[in-house]
């Protein structure tokens, strides 16, 4: 009882902290006279009383956390974070959503998905739009990473929250000795990127308020616009080249960005197996697309193309869901080669969805080497990722990871299916969702507006098991994980 105990005492500090996130819409709802600011200040007061009712009855409680309390604590606090983020939508007479809607609008902010439900984003309230790119800010690096950098008072097995919530297949490494100092690093080096994509924005022709909005979703590799239109509403290639640079930016990996900072050595990228590979399945899937836009007609001149081609592998690729053009639109061939993209994702240790390069990377690897030894049955070939031999539980854990993803997919697959609809569109739904992309093909290529609600809620598992990469989720349903 007492692990349960604090399992509930983080869970009631984690949501008082999260509480707080609802006053800086309060602020610009006052800026700009909205009028939208006074169902933030009730969210806030609920959220806050929510928090203190959870924690208070366990506040003495004085007990660290296991590795499997870190994973309770991390599906059950995203979880409530996706009904908490919902209420300011419920209370908001714009957008006018139900409580499905609302729920699925907050857990797709929040997984970094980019999905939307919501018609008329141009005329929602400032206050609501600063609201939705702010939950794709702080769902990209994760509010138990931010806990656990600025709330070291929590004193209950910081690692073990940061070992569940942090995506990729090796996740004992940590940039510092100590895990604070890790998680604050990591935030560090996301609020720097965030600053200089909003100025760069700015600089390239977006007003003040439509730069930071979009630089959250941008680093964030979310998704969420501003606009109906997305990028495409600004008609600007500078816009779209600033928004290609730092989605490739966001899509590697963090660690990487940090050592390559702490170090003052650009060539930490150039030197890293996985980055290197990254940037190789982006370019060679731009040169593809770019000659099939081309040569279908789709556009008619090359630099054209390729401007679309880029800004949607990119987008698509990284998992962020930017759109310029309607690519569901598109040539069959090329639709399906970004939707396909989207499944490998950004690196580990980003805000990238999908199942991430380094995963890619060691399966090919894995598949050469058992090819390899067909022909050299006695021989030792150890699969390595630059100079380093990967070890044999990493590869396991990767096979692992794989076989679950497939077979999670394909039962939310034909589940949605099952609802009634078509096998395109359930197709690339569960697709959309599970990588966090946001955009799909058929009807849901530009809104799940009319998405009913049982798909909405098949949905929203999938989210959720995209962000928290299967395993912290599956692991609660296993008897083993119940047993003391």
């Amino acid at each position: 009882m007492k692990h349960f105990a604090t399992v509930q005492k983080v869970l009631g500090l984690l949501l008082m902290v999260f509480s707080v996130t609802m006053l800086p819409p309060v602020v610009v709802a006052l800026f700009y006279g909205d009028g939208g600011g006074m169902p933030f200040v009730y969210a806030f007061l609920v959220l806050l009383g929510a928090g203190l009712l959870i924690w208070l009855p366990v506040a003495r409680v004085r007990e660290d956390l296991r590795l499997r309390d870190g994973f309770l604590v991390v599906v059950l606090f995203w979880v409530a974070l996706g009904f908490a983020g919902a209420v300011p939508f419920l209370l908001s007479p714009e957008p006018d959503l139900s409580a499905t809607d609302a729920v699925f609008e907050s857990l797709s902010g929040l997984t970094t998905t980019g999905a939307t439900v919501i018609l008329g984003i141009d005329e929602l309230p400032h206050s609501v739009l600063w609201y939705r790119q702010q939950l794709q800010w702080l769902g990209g690096m994760g509010i138990i990473v931010l806990a656990v950098a600025v709330l070291p008072m929590l004193g209950v097995g910081g690692m073990q929250l940061y070992r569940a919530e942090m995506p990729g297949p090796m996740k004992d490494a940590k940039l510092t000795p100590r895990i604070t100092e890790t998680a604050k690093s990591l935030w560090l080096i996301y609020i720097w990127l965030t600053v200089a994509c909003g100025l760069a924005y700015w600089a390239a022709g977006m007003s003040p308020f439509n730069a930071i909005g979009h630089a959250f979703s941008t680093v964030a590799i979310g998704g969420f616009s501003t606009h109906d239109a997305s990028i495409g509403y600004y008609d600007s290639t500078l816009i779209e080249m600033v928004a290609v640079v730092f989605m490739l930016l966001s899509g590697a990996s963090f660690a990487l960005h940090f050592v390559a900072l702490r170090r003052l050595d650009i060539r930490a990228y150039a030197k890293d197996s996985e980055f290197r590979f990254y940037i190789l399945l982006l370019a060679a899937t731009t040169g593809i697309v770019t000659v099939a836009l081309f040569y279908t007609n789709t556009y008619i001149f090359w630099d054209e193309a390729f401007i679309q081609g880029l800004f949607q592998v990119v987008s698509i690729g990284t998992t962020t869901g930017f759109t310029t053009a309607q690519f569901y639109t598109w040539p069959p061939f090329i639709e399906i080669t970004l939707l396909f993209l989207a499944f490998v994702g950004g690196c580990a240790g980003s805000t990238g969805g999908g199942i991430k390069v380094i995963r890619l990377l060691l399966l090919i690897k894995q598949g050469v080497r058992e090819i390899g030894r067909l022909i050299h049955p006695n021989a030792q070939l150890p699969v390595r990722v630059g100079d380093k031999v990967v070890n044999h539980r990493v590869i396991d854990a990767v096979w692992g990871f794989f076989s679950l993803y497939v077979a999670t997919f394909v039962i939310m697959y034909l589940a949605l299916a099952a609802t009634g609809l078509d096998l395109l569109t359930s197709f690339s739904a569960v697709a959309a969702c599970m990588n966090n992309l946001g955009p799909g093909l058929a009807t849901v290529g530009a809104h799940y507006f009319d998405m009913h609600d049982p798909g909405i809620w098949i949905l929203c598992f999938a989210m959720l098991l995209g962000r928290l990469e299967i395993f912290t989720v599956l692991v609660l349903l296993t008897p083993a994980f119940w047993r003391r």
